[in-house]
């Protein structure tokens, strides 16, 4: 805008700015030239005010004139939809991938929101509704008629607290009382179907809608404050399943949102502590349902440790944390004031020997993520996290013997002493415990740990070195390491190696003559108590860390999980993918 002010050496003056001014200067004579009237003179007076007046005028004249339309009114989402579709094939079209990296400019992104809100003629003024004075002791009451059908009406109930009124408690999005757009939050209701429901509870009055057919009329009185419902943008990854018929807490069994875990879910309300609104991303038209609440989930989950913690322990001590939960009422199930805290899961689940003690105390519940885009000729490391002796390192061979200049592996570092037939720079970076410490003191190592009294560590630079060289890193740590790794600075993407069920484990082992990764001094196969401590292992990685996972590979048969594993490497490479928000931003 500022290009077209300085472009135009004459302005013409706005009439209304004019009159203004002349106002101003009247003014200024009586008032004797206060310093904010001086002010305010000299920014009427000025030619970039008065050109973006007429740019304003024009404009809106546009606006106005039906033989000019734009042919549509939402260029970006459209320039968001094509960007889904050219993803995956940037690596495949030049053209395709030209296009890609041009609708991410943000000047033709700046372009095209102008040209929607010119569109949408999104630039004037809105001014407020004009408040209606009403005589103290008048009521106002609303009648909404809506027609039942197999959907829910998407509304809830409540009791109010204060005067045991019945009104609304929350508007489901998407839902027939949100599309209506006459009932909201915080309504009181005084009849349904002519029924007067003073003194009622939620149960009889829902039961009262459960047995009315056709045209449903409510009888309101508006709540004091208005009400307006927008959507948010948040989306989260679920870390944990949901079938609301499962769950004797729910306010409506029939509003709740049944998901999966790895769903990823569209929240469109958070204004209830405990009940949040969501509609899964790949059902962006339908009616959103109730899910819980972080907050609420969590204290479940807390709750559920405290139940085995002393189940396992054998106490039969009933504590109040435990009358509390149990005892409250169904909608609300964990109270906001409870400082019940479950004991730590750790002393339960799985031997102290193990460095897990931070992890055991994470609580899994939502992730918001967003999507991330791929950049040309800078790729994302690929991570294998897996049970020592499920097949890892045959994986990574192949799939650098695939393609050695595309997908490299950073050479680790170790204090132990070099074993024969090893050389330095090809397995390990030999160098002495010392040096290795002063180096983790000062953060050069992404990741580090010890094992049988010797360090192990990947510097930060050997994977710096491999991204900015245009090729694929591949790693492939203890799977402690994984948080340390799962930055934005690297966005990894991690894929998790399992091993199939005991026989198959047992059977695949033996038929591919496999030498077992738990004795260093001989090359002998796998015995039964290892192939049970890989399956364990497994287990313990799964629930530690699972939540973190973008992929999860079987490795029963060896080229069919290398199969996978090249069509999940493409796809991260190729791909638009969801990943932790705070990458994205």
């Amino acid at each position: 805008m500022t290009s077209i002010i300085m472009a135009s050496e004459s302005i013409e003056f706005d009439p209304v700015l004019s009159k203004l001014l002349t106002s101003l200067n009247e003014a200024d004579n009586k008032l004797s030239g206060e310093q904010e009237l001086q002010f305010l003179q000299t920014l009427l007076q000025s030619k970039e005010i008065n050109a973006l007046v007429n740019v304003h005028h024009k404009v809106a004249k546009l606006g106005r004139d039906e033989r000019i339309a734009p042919i549509l009114s939402a260029s970006m989402q459209v320039a968001l939809e094509v960007l889904e579709l050219l993803a995956p094939r940037c690596h495949i079209s030049p053209l395709c991938r030209e296009l890609f990296h041009l609708l991410q400019k943000p000047h033709l992104q700046s372009l095209m929101c102008a040209h929607d809100a010119v569109a949408q003629k999104d630039f004037s003024p809105h001014l407020p509704e004009l408040p209606v004075e009403m005589d103290e002791d008048e009521e106002t009451i609303k009648i909404v008629q809506l027609v039942k059908s197999n959907e829910p009406l998407g509304a809830t109930i409540k009791t109010d607290e204060d005067t045991g009124k019945i009104v609304i408690a929350r508007i489901l999005v998407g839902g027939a009382a949100d599309r209506s757009g006459l009932i909201h939050v915080g309504d009181e209701v005084i009849e349904v179907n002519n029924v007067n429901v003073e003194g009622k509870t939620p149960s009889e009055v829902l039961a009262i809608l459960q047995n009315s057919d056709g045209v449903i009329t409510f009888k309101l009185v508006p709540s004091d404050s208005k009400y307006g419902q927008r959507e948010s943008k948040v989306r989260v990854k679920a870390f944990f399943d949901y079938n609301p018929e499962n769950d004797p807490y729910i306010p409506c069994k029939e509003a709740g949102l049944c998901f999966q875990k790895g769903d990823i879910l569209h929240i469109v309300s958070q204004d209830d502590g405990f009940w949040w609104q969501a509609r899964k991303e790949v059902d962006k038209t339908t009616r959103a349902g109730l899910i819980p609440s972080r907050a609420l989930q969590e204290r479940r989950i807390i709750h559920e440790r405290t139940q085995m913690a002393r189940e396992m322990s054998g106490s039969e001590s009933k504590s109040s944390c435990t009358s509390s939960i149990c005892m409250t009422p169904p909608g609300s199930p964990y109270p906001s004031n409870s400082s019940c805290r479950g004991p730590k899961t750790k002393k339960i689940m799985y031997d102290l020997a193990e460095n897990d003690d931070f992890d055991r105390e994470m609580i899994a519940t939502y992730e918001e993520v967003a999507k991330l885009y791929p950049r040309p000729g800078i790729y994302r490391p690929i991570v294998l996290i897996g049970a020592p002796g499920v097949g890892r390192n045959e994986l990574i061979k192949r799939l650098i013997a695939r393609d050695p200049e595309k997908y490299r592996c950073p050479v680790p570092y170790t204090t132990r002493p070099m074993k024969s037939g090893e050389v330095p720079g090809r397995e390990y970076l030999f160098v002495s415990r010392e040096k290795m410490e002063a180096d983790i003191q000062t953060s050069l190592f992404i990741e580090h740990g010890e094992f049988k009294g010797h360090l192990y560590g990947t510097s930060a630079d050997s994977v710096k070195t491999i991204i900015n060289a245009g090729a694929v890193c591949i790693m492939n740590p203890h799977y402690q390491a994984i948080k340390a790794l799962r930055t934005p600075q690297l966005k990894p993407y991690i894929i998790h190696v399992k091993p199939p069920l005991f026989d198959e484990l047992k059977m695949t082992r033996y038929s591919a003559k496999a030498i077992s990764s738990f004795d260093e001094t001989s090359s002998r196969g796998f015995t039964d108590d290892e192939f049970h401590e890989v399956l364990r292992s497994g287990e313990r990685i799964e629930f530690l860390y699972g939540h973190f996972f973008d992929e999860t590979i079987i490795n029963e048969d060896l080229e069919t999980a290398f199969e996978q594993l090249v069509e999940t490497v493409t796809r991260a490479e190729n791909e638009s993918l969801w990943a932790p928000a705070s990458w994205v931003q």
